[in-house]
């Protein structure tokens, strides 16, 4: 019998940024997302609605991803 050796993590390895700004060209843009048409999440609902009434508008509930993002993004830059 063969033991697996992906139980857990290796020696040596990490995961995240290691130095800033190492993580640069890594975002991508949501419309080029692959689930970017897919519903949004209740999490992106959620913060979406507060950022929303926060700023009076309204928005409709039948985003996609994508464009829940983008609004995300846009409201928190204007609330900033």
């Amino acid at each position: 019998m063969t033991q697996n050796t992906n139980d857990g993590p290796q020696q040596g390895e990490t995961i995240g940024a290691s130095a800033p700004g190492q993580h640069e060209g890594l975002e991508r843009d949501p419309s080029d997302w692959v689930s970017g048409d897919d519903p949004m999440t209740e999490a992106q609902r959620s913060y979406l609605d507060t950022l929303a009434k926060q700023a009076g508008e309204e928005l409709p509930a039948d985003l996609n991803k994508a464009q829940a993002s983008e609004h995300i993004e846009r409201l928190k830059a204007e609330n900033s």
